[in-house]
């Protein structure tokens, strides 16, 4: 599925954080359109405490691997 929407880059604190947590396999699994939004969701703040706590939060449903966006997700829908 093609996105709609610019793809968004991986700021280097994300790719670092995913690395880290050894989340990038996850990460990379998701859907384009999940990929772009998390990545746009992230880096759009200006405060860096905001940036943070969203990838805590991505972080955080990448390990649980059924979650996005504090929504339900299963892989293959």
């Amino acid at each position: 599925m093609a996105l709609k929407r610019d793809r968004n880059p991986m700021p280097d604190f994300v790719r670092g954080a995913l690395l880290e947590d050894a989340l990038m396999e996850a990460c990379e699994a998701r859907p384009d359109y999940q990929k772009n939004d998390h990545l746009w969701w992230i880096a759009s703040p200006k405060r860096e405490a905001a940036r943070r706590k969203r990838l805590a939060q991505m972080i955080d449903e990448l390990k649980r691997g059924d979650v996005y966006m504090n929504m339900a997700w299963r892989a293959g829908r």
